[in-house]
């Protein structure tokens, strides 16, 4: 029997860590189990091809927000094509309100609700037992026939779903739904859930995850109840032991693998665990691994704050979901954070220069209207994170937010990702406003491609919100919104911005930019206002050749407002800079910088 587990994530680099570990626990058992990856960026019909080449006897989808309209529509076209295939589906997107969605699937066999790994395991059991009833019935004729207790001809076989010939052994199995041979849908009690330990490890082989990320658990529930999050359903937190996660750990450090990004939905939760494995990987480091966790930075302590501040630069990256800077807001989403141990923590790790902070906020949660959401950006946009992610609310099946949704005035899409609309708080215009204004923060902040320029720019501003929105309406009544830019355009668009709003530093601008511009990679072509490099080659021609350095792997520019931080002076003073990108930053990839005056670049020349 061909049982086949198809997941399609978001991108390529993603891998599905469900499907690993649901195939890993049903092999563990005795059964074997092919899988099959795709991205949503695949065309429909080359997906539909591929699982129909594969002749599968059971297929199986993991749903999520993102794939769930790709599911439904290629579980509808293949079950046109091979109507005796069962087709289950499992996953959040699909454990709640599995009545209506069979109703509304009928391609669609069952639905395994919540953790499935030993749920598919049993139904491997009864698709097992449905083929060898199956084969009798074909072996044995009319005996077959009379056990079954109905005549059926050599076709109504072949087109008869396996499920309907033994319901009396799905009715034993727990965490599923399905549609029996009636048309009635049956909905089982949840399963109790597994120990962690009993999930076997799913990355033996890595040949499938080159340039992709590797996803890890070492716990799964939350302690926490957040009204948006489904994570808070799952009220039963569990941990891997220790011993066994620096074991698996030891296998990606001895791999060399680039990321691994555990999927713990709040890893410090409990001190000892969180500690136990930041300590194994600072001292197992092979200076190329790089973990991230997602974490709550006001949980973190002064011993854990005091570890990873001694860690290699890069070693581990954190993300912060803060999601609103407003008390009453907080306390409405059953959300536990202490505000001013978030700021305190972030500074401290911030000052380490080690560690990759990445913080996240969400518009459109209750009691928070536009004036109140532009502060908790301003709030958070002023800790300065490497990155500051602007998500939109998600009402999702399953969650408190979705079941109160009403009481809130919450309008939100049909069709996932159920982003919201509108509230009591925020209009549609406004709404609008703040999604121009994500747009903004990722193409020039999180980016990392404008920060000197931005960091210019907050000067002329009281607040960053009104910065970049001001910005995207710019964008917008320029045309500019609608068109694909190249690097060296889209940096001629924000002086063109810089001058309409501080027209009397364009210098402090255009040498930001061309800081900007630089402090990467050495940039092929340069904008139009940019200073010839001809006429002043001879003295970086000479500088480069007095040092014994190779023009392709340096870039000489000359600053009078930058300094050697590229921080912008009170005072006109000239000095050149060198980017070196030979040497760079473990934590930000940009080039070293080495200031240089105008005398040495004069020496270097009278020199040759």
């Amino acid at each position: 029997m061909k049982i086949l587990l198809t997941a399609i994530n978001a991108k390529y680099i993603h891998s599905n860590l469900a499907v690993y570990s649901l195939q890993a626990y049903a092999e563990a058992h005795g059964h074997k189990i092919e899988r099959a990856e795709y991205t949503i960026n695949n065309q429909l019909d080359d997906i539909l091809e591929k699982i129909y080449r594969q002749r599968p006897d059971v297929l199986i989808f993991s749903c999520y927000i993102w794939n769930i309209e790709y599911v439904k529509e290629l579980t509808e076209e293949f079950h046109k094509l091979r109507p005796e295939v069962p087709i289950w589906v499992g996953g959040p997107e699909v454990s709640f309100e599995t009545e209506r969605f069979l109703q509304e699937n009928p391609a669609i066999t069952g639905i395994m609700m919540g953790e499935g790994e030993q749920t598919l395991t049993e139904l491997c059991d009864y698709f097992e037992q449905c083929e060898q009833e199956a084969q009798l019935l074909t072996e044995n004729g009319e005996n077959a026939q009379k056990r079954t207790e109905r005549a059926e001809t050599d076709n109504e076989k072949k087109s008869r779903p396996l499920a309907e010939l033994h319901e009396d052994l799905l009715g034993k199995i727990d965490g599923i739904s399905y549609r029996r041979a009636d048309g009635s849908v049956a909905i089982h009690p949840l399963r109790s859930l597994l120990p962690m330990d009993e999930l076997p490890f799913c990355y033996a082989n890595l040949k499938d995850f080159e340039h992709r990320i590797i996803y890890y658990e070492s716990s799964r529930g939350c302690p926490f109840n957040c009204s948006y999050c489904l994570s808070s359903v799952d009220k039963r937190l569990r941990f891997r032991s220790l011993p066994l996660v620096y074991k698996e750990l030891q296998f990606f450090i001895d791999a060399k693998v680039p990321q691994v990004k555990f999927v713990d939905r709040t890893f410090n939760c409990q001190h000892e665990h969180a500690m136990g494995i930041w300590k194994y990987i600072k001292e197992h480091d092979n200076g190329i691994t790089n973990f991230h966790f997602e974490i709550s930075a006001d949980l973190l302590r002064e011993d854990e704050l005091k570890l990873i501040s001694d860690m290699r630069p890069g070693l581990i990256q954190l993300e912060i979901g803060v999601q609103s800077t407003n008390g009453a807001t907080i306390r409405e989403i059953h959300r536990t954070m202490r505000l001013e141990e978030v700021y305190h923590a972030v500074n401290r790790v911030k000052a380490g220069k080690n560690i990759h902070q990445h913080l996240d906020l969400i518009a459109g949660l209750p009691f928070e209207d536009y004036q109140r959401f532009q502060q908790s950006f301003d709030d958070i946009y002023a800790l300065h994170p490497q990155q500051l992610q602007l998500g939109f609310l998600k009402v999702l099946k399953g969650s408190y937010m979705y079941e109160h949704a009403s009481e809130y005035g919450l309008i939100y899409r049909t069709k996932p990702p159920y982003e919201v609309l509108e509230s009591k708080w925020v209009s549609y215009d406004e709404m609008l406003e703040i999604r121009l204004v994500e747009e903004m923060l990722e193409l020039h902040y999180n980016s990392g491609q404008f920060l000197t320029y931005l960091s210019v720019l907050e000067q002329r501003y009281d607040s960053a919100f009104q910065m970049f929105l001001d910005m995207g309406h710019f964008y917008r009544s320029h045309g500019y919104l609608d068109c694909s830019h190249n690097r060296v355009r889209r940096t001629e668009i924000v002086l063109e911005f810089a001058e309409s709003v501080d027209a009397g530093h364009r210098a402090a601008y255009e040498e930001a930019l061309i800081f900007d511009l630089y402090k990467i990679e050495k940039s092929k072509s340069r904008p139009s206002w940019a200073q010839n490099l001809a006429l002043e080659k001879k003295k970086t021609s000479g500088y480069l050749r007095a040092h014994g350095m190779e023009k392709k792997y340096c870039h000489l520019e000359k600053f009078h407002w930058l300094d050697a931080q590229g921080q912008l002076r009170q005072e006109e003073y000239p000095m050149w800079l060198l980017f070196n990108y030979e040497m760079r930053d473990p934590l930000t990839n940009e080039a070293a910088l080495t200031g240089i005056s105008e005398a040495e670049m004069e020496g270097a020349v009278t020199w040759n």
